[in-house]
């Protein structure tokens, strides 16, 4: 459930460090797995440059010249190169024909070359020196004097300005299509690693679960969450943990709640294994559960079954949201959106990036395909009272949907 942030990896790991030594450790009687990531193979150069031969078959067909790309998953996808946002332009350069050419501050290229996978043309610019002229010059040298280029969703305005000023021999058009049609589908290399990541949040999740107490806050239970995540080979993305009436908002409150007989605890969570991502969602009540919350625990959970049972191959991923919201508004929620009910999506893709296309919501027309990953998290929440979220993820293949983690059980055996 949880969204991208526009901060870096390590800034946020580095934080999560902190807290989990300020909070409370696991009790010393719980055994800790090895590290369930150990075997676990990073995407390799050979998939890479047959990542960026298929797009490049791609532009061809659309007659686009190039693809230009900023920080974040996408360089990684194609490059490897692991960056964060900057005032400093560092950006590749993806041509229809021919080798990356990667555009960096030149007292960042010792570090932009230690995640390079692929072979490239490095560029450096000098503090004095402007890189969206570097960029046309590159285009240029390729014999690109002209023509369209797209732009990547994560590209920031003043560079797609200042390549507009240098050169407006260049029509600048949306890359989303194309990167689309290579990260939606999911190489078995990728679905491995988001199978390893699951497996370390469900595992810590389990863990987790049998060692809350009364008395904590969300705070503990999340640095518990953390510190499993870690000790299990994961590299902790986010671990939310919702509490009494802050269920009810689908990212929390900004009211301190604690444990106590009766309490809806609510864990979104989710880790990185090789820059593939796992999110997870389990809800319970600590102590015996009204009938009203076993109620909506189990109205939830036959939302995530509906919704894998609507999933089949080249159906709109929209009709997924539809199905589980027809029967939610049967049992009395929404209407649609509406609250009481399922204010958000059924579900997002995933794979990279915690939330990617394409996305269970009812305006989303994609084809479902195999090889495409989602979650499953069709949440029910009363405001003023509590939510539950079930959240598992799933990827289509040719005979249907293939869980990663199973559903949970019961709102009494929950993980």
């Amino acid at each position: 459930m949880w969204g991208n942030k526009m901060i870096s990896k390590r800034a946020f790991l580095t934080g999560l460090a902190a807290s989990a030594v300020a909070g409370p450790a696991l009790a010393q009687t719980q055994t800790v797995p090895a590290s369930l990531a150990a075997n676990a193979k990073p995407i390799d150069a050979a998939e890479r440059l047959a990542r960026i031969d298929k797009l490049q078959g791609l532009m061809q067909a659309q007659g686009i010249a190039a693809l230009l790309v900023e920080f974040g998953s996408t360089l990684d996808y194609f490059t490897g190169i692991q960056w964060w946002t900057s005032e400093r332009v560092t950006a590749a350069v993806l041509p229809a024909k021919g080798a990356a050419i990667i555009v960096t501050p030149a007292f960042e290229e010792p570090s932009v070359r230690e995640t390079l996978q692929i072979e490239a043309d490095v560029r450096p610019w000098n503090e004095h020196e402007n890189p969206e002229a570097l960029i046309v010059q590159a285009l240029k040298d390729r014999g690109f004097t002209s023509g369209r280029i797209a732009i990547e969703p994560d590209v920031r305005f003043f560079i797609v300005d200042a390549l507009k000023a240098q050169s407006p021999a260049y029509e600048l058009v949306s890359g989303q299509g194309l990167v689309n049609a290579c990260r939606q589908i999911k190489s078995p290399a990728e679905l491995a690693l988001i199978q390893v990541a699951n497996d370390i949040t469900i595992a810590a999740l389990r863990q987790v679960h049998s060692a809350v107490k009364a008395g904590m806050t969300s705070h503990d239970i999340s640095t518990l969450m953390n510190q499993a995540t870690v000790a299990l080979g994961g590299a902790p993305e986010f671990s939310m943990v919702l509490l009494n009436e802050a269920s009810a908002y689908p990212h929390g409150s900004k009211q301190a709640q604690t444990v106590r007989e009766g309490s809806v605890i609510l864990m979104d969570c989710g880790c990185s294994v090789h820059g593939y991502e796992s999110d997870i969602s389990r809800s319970w009540v600590y102590g015996e559960p009204s009938a009203k919350q076993r109620k909506v625990w189990e109205t939830v959970k036959r939302g995530q079954e509906i919704a894998l049972a609507a999933a089949r191959s080249g159906v709109p991923v929209g009709s997924i949201d539809d199905a589980v919201r027809t029967y939610y508004e049967k049992e009395g929620w929404g209407p649609g959106y509406r609250l009481p009910g399922l204010s958000h999506r059924t579900g997002h893709g995933i794979g990279m990036d915690g939330h990617e296309s394409p996305y269970l919501v009812h305006s989303d027309l994609t084809p479902l395909a195999a090889g495409m990953c989602f979650s499953d998290e069709p949440g029910l929440y009363i405001p003023g009272e509590f939510g539950i979220r079930l959240e598992d993820c799933w990827h289509m293949t040719e005979a249907g949907p293939k869980l990663f983690t199973p559903l949970a059980r019961s709102i009494d055996d929950p993980i």
